[in-house]
């Protein structure tokens, strides 16, 4: 296996951010991971979703929603999955990616976001600053079975993630329960966050645990404003459909260029609004800086009385009424009588809910109008910029001008392989897409993926049924989803042995035997059915795993201290040893260890 497969293989295992960044094939790897997973299809037996399939498609989403916000936490810090070094990572990708151009495009490298965004130090903003200028994290995207073993870990109650992983369980869950087609699902990924865009209704954006309705999206809250952080101020690097991918710093691209560009235009749509008084109220909610133009009149006891904008919304706190809809006049009778006025300020330009100047008008014709009406809001730095992002997003995704090509020409074109005839006509070609159907069941669709595998590079499958166009995602969801009995143990033993230093810092003050007793004391239960392994880390983090695992995580420590082992497998028993030492587990997974890669 050359260098680079090798990287991108073992990367399916760790599923970092840099990792991800990088090899854009294994996003949508996990979410086909996470699709073969038994984990989210037990939740169609929960009682939250009885009746979920008489519901619409936005009530289906909600209800997914929901379930996601009770049972998993948003959780990103530097103690899960431990730190790395940048000069490490860089000499793993040098040979793959212009490290310069890394560094301007991913948080971990150099990349500080929009100064607008970003007004603190990168560094500081996510507790790095404790540590040497060259340590990063190992932001470890988790399968859906390593974000439910967060249960486990102390003061932590139910499942937890960070932002990748939740944008993969969201659209596998879509998918399993919602019944969305994953042609309706986009996953969009920023140097600093990931979001999903689901072409459902009018669109909605998940973000984290939450999801973004259109609504929402201009409501002008606090929870809107963060939502609409990433696409506001960064770059889109990269997004990935079930037809592929496509990342701004690549030239070449997988996904279907027909569907990029649908996404492109129902996402430009969900990003712009006609502006009325709602949404000009809202704005003025969110960018409160301006609040202090404006005043709001209202009808109260047969007169007319006019209050401080900023007064106004301040009565909004504690209250179910909102003064950018009908419910401005219950707010307005809650309000104290010290803080109306019987004249208008003079100072401030006087707006009113009824004015039929609000009436829903596009962007242009709305600014048109407030000129008319406040010829000097011209002479307010920034407000007329400000209204037009906020009902305007232009996001800044990938450029369309790539050259398409199909999975399984992906490697060929890389190196340059492919005639020069073949290379033109690769402009308009799509790749092969996952067809896989809401009405399959799991088992038909671990079929149909396995089928298609395109085994890597010198990879050799224990089993061979390719009988579809090859798809290089598809094979790289069963790295990600640890299915070693159909996988090359090299690009799991390079994951475990290079990239798990939570469990070596864990043990650091213990000698081997006493690492040995304590994996034992543990439950000899794994995170993972079946054949499906996890990783040293996981082992450590969650203080669970089969005996297998746990003999792996012990090599890991071994090998970290330069201590000579070999391994023994005889059935159900495994043992490792080391000089005088003798330690031996029991192991439930119907799987043999490559001694050989463990000597």
């Amino acid at each position: 296996m050359d260098n680079k497969t090798l990287e991108k293989y073992s990367s399916a295992f760790t599923l970092s951010d840099m990792e991800i960044f990088i090899f854009p094939e294994l996003l949508y790897a996990l979410v086909l991971a996470d699709i073969m997973s038994p984990e989210i299809w037990k939740w169609r037996d929960d009682p939250w979703f009885a009746g979920i399939k008489k519901m619409g498609p936005l009530k289906k989403i909600h209800r997914v929603k929901q379930y996601i916000m009770d049972h998993y936490n948003f959780n990103l810090d530097l103690e899960t999955w431990g730190l790395t070094d940048k000069q490490t990572e860089i000499n793993r990708f040098s040979d793959f990616i212009d490290i310069d151009l890394l560094s301007r495009s991913n948080a971990l490298f150099g990349y500080e976001g929009d100064k607008y965004y970003f007004d603190i130090d990168i560094r500081r903003h996510f507790g790095l600053d404790k540590f040497d200028s060259d340590i990063i994290p190992y932001w470890k995207t988790e399968t859906v079975e390593a974000m439910n073993a967060f249960r486990y870990k102390p003061n932590h109650e139910v499942g937890a993630g960070e932002c990748v992983s939740l944008a993969c369980l969201y659209a596998a869950a879509l998918f399993i329960v919602a019944e969305v087609p994953l042609e309706r699902i986009f996953l969009m990924g920023t140097p600093l966050h990931s979001q999903n865009f689901i072409m459902v209704d009018e669109g909605v954006l998940t973000n984290n645990r939450r999801i973004v309705t259109k609504n929402m999206w201009y409501n002008g809250t606090e929870l809107s404003a963060l939502a609409r952080r990433a696409l506001e101020h960064e770059q889109v690097t990269y997004v990935a459909h079930n037809s592929g991918w496509i990342h701004a710093m690549y030239p070449e691209a997988t996904i279907d260029p027909s569907a990029y560009q649908t996404f492109r235009e129902k996402l430009g749509k969900y990003l712009e609004t006609l502006v009325d008084f709602e949404i000009f109220m809202n704005f003025l909610r969110d960018y409160s800086r301006h609040q202090k133009l404006f005043q709001i009149c209202l009808p109260c006891q047969g007169s007319t009385k006019y209050i401080r904008l900023e007064k106004a919304f301040g009565y909004e706190h504690g209250s179910k009424n909102r003064l950018s809809d009908k419910t401005n006049r219950e707010l307005f009778c809650e309000m104290d009588e010290e803080d109306l006025h019987l004249q208008p300020l003079d100072h401030r330009f006087r707006v009113d809910p009824e004015d039929p100047q609000f009436s829903s008008k596009p962007f242009p014709a709305f600014i048109e109008m407030l000129k008319k009406s406040f010829p000097a809001l011209e002479n307010h730095t920034g407000f007329i910029t400000d209204l037009k992002k906020f009902v305007h997003t232009v996001p800044k995704l990938p450029s369309g001008n790539k050259t398409y090509i199909t999975a399984s020409e992906l490697v060929s074109w890389r190196a340059g392989e492919l005639t020069s005839s073949r290379a033109h006509q690769l402009t308009s070609s799509p790749s092969h897409h996952l067809t896989i159907s809401t009405a399959a069941s799991r088992e038909e669709i671990i079929q149909y993926l396995s089928s298609i595998r395109h085994p890597a590079s010198s990879i050799q499958h224990p089993i061979s049924c390719i009988q579809h166009p090859a798809s290089i995602i598809a094979d790289l969801a069963f790295y990600a989803g640890r299915f070693m009995d159909s996988c090359d143990w090299n690009p799991f033993f390079k994951a475990a042995f290079e990239r798990n230093p939570v469990s070596i810092e864990y043990f650091h003050e213990l000698d081997l035997p006493a690492v040995y007793q304590q994996l034992l004391s543990w439950p000899g239960e794994s995170l993972y059915e079946g054949n499906r392994l996890a990783l040293p880390d996981e082992v450590v983090n969650y203080q669970r795993g089969d005996g297998m695992e746990k003999s792996i995580t012990l090599v890991n420590i071994a090998r970290s201290r330069h201590l000579q082992v070999s391994i023994r497998q005889n059935g159900e028993k495994i043992q490792i040893l080391q000089g005088n030492n003798k330690f031996e587990f029991i192991s439930g997974k119907k799987l043999t260890i490559p001694a050989i890669l463990l000597t």
